[in-house]
């Protein structure tokens, strides 16, 4: 037991490089923030388009559907993948500007924005099924009445499903971003330092898992309260419907 808590729970390395470890968990936090916010957008307008009424539209639908079901099926590590080699190849290639094959926008690493990137593609797919299970959710009738009173579908969309929908799936949202931020971990095969992989330098140099331990506790400071958050918007919604409350 003694060797158990000297390898994880030794606190002189936590201290030691405590700097360290929390450097890599504000690139764990910015990756979440950003991809998160870029897949709840990416996430609705699929949602949308997968929404579009009428024959004419219907390869838009399709196109929609196909992008969300590939995204979903394949595994967002390879995604990393094939973002930072494709980019990087066609940039070097001249097919696009530099600044776009090989980021380093507002000062930060290409590793950061290849990661933003396959994040926002793969987990903007999860969440258009979210939004969508979220705008069907909404009753016929509220489309009804909204063509009724002159508006277009785009109006109708905008005005009155659109904002009853996402009310309704904010806790499964913030549960796909929980996913979201332990996933952002992966990013590290391009080198990004982040929580796991200022963990694993830590490790490689002392062969002590002591900074691993600290980032497990550094994710949980932040998912623990947003899963209690989650589980108290579920309650307050489950409230409102016993309530009859819309």
């Amino acid at each position: 037991m003694e060797a158990f808590f000297q390898t994880y729970f030794d606190f002189q390395i936590i201290e030691d490089n405590f700097g360290y470890v929390l450097e890599g968990f504000w690139y764990t936090i910015r990756l979440s923030i950003v991809g998160g916010i870029l897949s709840l957008i990416w996430g609705l307008i699929l949602a949308v388009l997968r929404q579009l009424p009428g024959r004419g539209l219907a390869p838009v639908r399709w196109v929609a559907i196909a992008y969300i079901d590939a995204l979903r099926g394949v595994p967002l590590l390879l995604v990393i993948f094939l973002i930072s080699g494709g980019l990087g190849a066609l940039a070097s290639e001249g097919v696009i500007p530099e600044g776009l094959g090989i980021p380093r926008w507002f000062g930060l690493p290409d590793p950061f924005w290849y990661g933003t990137i396959a994040i926002t593609l793969t987990y903007g797919a999860y969440m258009a099924e979210v939004y969508r299970a979220g705008i069907e959710a909404v009753p016929r009738g509220q489309v009804e009445a909204a063509r009724s009173l002159g508006m277009s579908h785009g109006q109708a969309m905008r005005f009155v499903i659109v904002p009853q929908a996402v009310r309704k799936v904010v806790p499964p949202l913030l549960n796909d971003f929980i996913a979201l931020m332990k996933d952002t971990s992966l990013v590290s095969v391009l080198g990004l330092v982040e929580t796991v992989q200022a963990g694993r330098d830590v490790y490689s140099e002392t062969f002590n898992a002591s900074a691993l331990t600290l980032g497990a506790f550094l994710f949980l400071a932040v998912t623990i309260p947003l899963a209690r958050f989650v589980d108290w918007l579920i309650k307050k919604q489950d409230m409102k419907i016993q309530r009859g409350i819309p």
